[in-house]
């Protein structure tokens, strides 16, 4: 699809069909062509023919002499599909479709929107939309885009993918204001053939484009995505997306605490977050932050050095590094004694440093601290808060030669040099003027935006280098053996029949003995010694302690008598618990207990969550995510970004956990989840006892889909 979707994006020549003087996305095509620099011919086609925006229009495609690469479509509903037929055989491959009233109204649309697609593939064509705006090739001056573009039409390297036309002029107008140009920028519409993944595509390899931001209402395919995020990764195009829509996972999975863990928008966030893809929460944020990624490319560490000329931001931005997990170090000794003979006296030398106002008397003290700044050995990048002018003063030289002179030195910069505004303001004419006569880079808007789109720009570094090494082999994944797939089971399975699969994979669980009396169970504790543990054992019952199912350090066999009673007894009067018996453990104590979970998330697949387990789950809810496949390397980056991770660190002096032991067994159980294939629904151990290195499963729940898949 990629060549296809490049021929798409790249027409020497255009029909508008359904032109009219009636309609302001007619109007607002034609004058987006003819005033953005698209060079080629454009042709009017109207079925009355006669003039149409003051040029002679054709009747159909049919009466156009000469070849049309691109059908920019605006007829009514169901005239759509006629147009379609009668380009397809004129040769005609590639067309936007403006026309709403498709699979956005409900069955009857969706089914001429069916009948659009089924056409098109049987013809090989290539269709942006039904219901979008168009498309701005900004690189390329191919402008086919139903609403007005501002001007000046400002071309750079970003580019543009959103799921919404609405907003589309407003993102256009935003990033115009903050003097952020664009490569390429689609409304996906329906995305009924082209969709947002075969865009990616595009990009990726688009020399024009340097970071891709995307406006997404949903993910319709996770695995594409995925691919086309690898990609962008590996190719150094940082992805920046906004994804609104939260919801809680279905609740069917409500047997596992897992399925309480693992929401939608949390799903997506750890799904993101592997593959690159920097989230932001708003359009702000969104254009911003692929400003700044797509101008300063991978930072090479969160050491920050910041350079202000005001003590109140200097407070501001330490509080945001903090948030954004940004070091702020202190200078070198040689950089604090460069520094003492810049800043006055009257100043204090510290990270972040303020070189006061003294900015206004003497224009080159910023300048010359960046310099010194800049040649820190313990800093990876430098952050310089400066705002661009907004008016003219009557004599401008000064106000140009000095950001030339501030360009020159952060282009000669030895490290990074990220420019951010005090505030979010537009960049007036005469501030984008100066910018761009004096060689200026990129300024981000405002000190929040600011840090937050620094800080994303340092986790997206370290996910593009971690991508570029294992795929370079320097760090190659440990593989993780997985056990011949088992077979599946219905409903749920409680902990005697999901321990006793877990064990059969070969992963570490602590025995058992299922037992059915009271004297099997006492020759049970007898044979593991005391003491032990007693649980209900009987198909259909989730959560033991719901029921008073469990019984803890029984240490004789009148306690395990009387625990057996006790037990079976109250599991006996539970609704469809079926045969009940107990299962006979022996006692564990000390370490700490984790929640290892697999659950299956309806868009993106098996998910696992690891965090703090027992009976603190859901009351603490620290939880890593991850989607499957995990190597156990995966894993235990998803263990350190748990909070009590120091407690697996051995805090208070108990027994450090062997983190990378834990990371092992439960990437093995990731892998044997995933070889239970499509009919678990969710796998649970909880708790999972981490001693040093000894990791052990000390209770277990499996929950299987409905055969039809429910």
């Amino acid at each position: 699809m990629s060549m296809a979707v490049g021929e798409l994006f790249n027409p020497r020549s255009i029909a508008l069909v359904g032109a009219t003087d009636k309609s302001g996305w007619s109007i607002s095509t034609l004058t987006n062509l003819r005033t953005h620099g698209f060079r080629g011919p454009v042709h009017l086609v109207n079925p009355r023919g006669g003039v149409v925006h003051g040029e002679q229009a054709h009747r159909s495609l049919s009466d156009i002499p000469g070849q049309v690469d691109l059908a920019y479509v605006m007829v009514p509903t169901t005239a759509v599909l006629p147009v379609l037929r009668e380009g397809a055989k004129l040769g005609i491959r590639h067309y936007v479709i403006l026309t709403a009233g498709f699979g956005e109204t409900g069955p009857e649309g969706a089914a001429l929107e069916a009948e659009i697609v089924d056409f098109a593939r049987e013809n090989d064509l290539t269709v942006l939309g039904p219901n979008g705006n168009g498309f701005i090739n900004a690189a390329a001056d191919v402008t086919p885009y139903g609403l007005p573009i501002p001007s000046p039409l400002l071309r750079g390297s970003v580019g543009v993918v959103l799921q919404s036309g609405a907003l589309a002029s407003s993102v256009l107008g935003f990033a115009q204001a903050r003097n952020v140009g664009i490569s390429l920028l689609t409304s996906m519409g329906n995305e009924s053939l082209v969709t947002v993944t075969d865009v990616i595509d595009y990009l990726v390899d688009d020399p024009a484009t340097k970071a891709i931001a995307l406006f997404l209402e949903s993910v319709r395919d996770p695995a594409a995505f995925s691919r086309a995020a690898r990609r962008a990764l590996l190719a150094g195009k940082p992805i920046v997306a906004l994804k609104i829509g939260r919801s809680r996972l279905a609740s069917r999975t409500a047997q596992a605490h897992t399925g309480a863990l693992v929401g939608d928008d949390n799903v997506i966030d750890a799904a993101f977050r592997q593959l690159g893809v920097v989230r932001v929460r708003s359009l702000e944020d969104l254009i911003i932050t692929a400003g700044l990624l797509a101008e300063v490319g991978p930072l090479p560490g969160p050491r920050i050095g910041v350079v202000t000329p005001s003590g109140g931001a200097s407070e501001i931005i330490a509080d945001r590094a903090e948030d954004e997990g940004l070091e702020l170090p202190a200078f070198a000794p040689e950089t604090v004694a460069r520094l003492r003979e810049i800043v006055p006296a009257f100043g204090t030398v510290q990270n972040p440093l303020d070189v006061t106002g003294y900015v206004l008397i003497d224009r080159t003290l910023l300048g010359r601290a960046l310099e010194a700044v800049t040649a820190d050995p313990g800093v990876d990048a430098v952050m310089l808060l400066s705002d661009l002018p907004r008016v003219a003063p009557p004599d401008p030289a000064p106000v140009y030669a000095m950001f030339s002179a501030s360009a020159k030195r952060i282009a000669e910069a030895p490290m990074p040099v990220v420019v951010v505004s005090n505030v979010l303001t537009d960049v007036t004419e005469f501030g984008r003027d100066v910018q761009r006569e004096a060689g200026f880079p990129y300024v981000a808007g405002g000190i929040e935006h600011g840090m937050h789109a620094v800080g994303a720009a340092v986790r997206w570094s370290r996910a593009y280098r971690a991508a570029v090494e294992a795929a370079d082999g320097a760090v190659p994944a440990k593989a993780v053996a997985s056990a011949p797939a088992a077979e599946a089971g219905t409903g749920v399975w409680a902990e005697h029949r999901a321990a006793a699969l877990l064990s059969s994979a070969g992963l570490p669980v602590v025995p058992g003995e299922l037992v059915y009396d009271e004297e099997s169970a006492v020759a049970a504790a007898v044979g593991f010694g005391y003491p032990v543990v007693l649980k209900v054992a009987a198909d259909g019952l989730g959560h033991k302690s719901d029921v008073g199912g469990v019984r803890l350090g029984l240490s004789d066999a009148r306690d395990v008598e009387r625990a057996y009673r006790e037990v079976v007894a109250a599991a006996a009067a539970v609704p469809g618990a079926g045969r009940v018996g107990a299962l006979v453990q022996p006692q564990r104590g000390g370490g700490v207990e984790l929640l290892v979970g697999v659950v299956r998330d309806p868009a993106w697949g098996l998910t696992l969550a690891v965090g703090l387990g027992g009976i603190w789950v859901e009351a603490l809810r620290d939880t890593a995510l991850r989607v499957l496949p995990v190597d156990a390397a995966e894993v235990r980056r998803a263990l350190d970004e748990l909070r009590g991770t120091a407690l697996l660190r051995g805090a208070r002096g108990t027994e450090p956990a062997d983190l990378d032991a834990v990371a092992e067994v439960v990437a093995r159980v990731a892998a044997f989840a995933e070889s239970l294939g499509d009919d678990l629904e969710s796998l649970e151990i909880n708790p999972l006892l981490v001693r040093g290195s000894h990791v052990e499963a000390l209770d277990a729940l499996i929950t299987w889909r409905d055969r039809d898949g429910r």
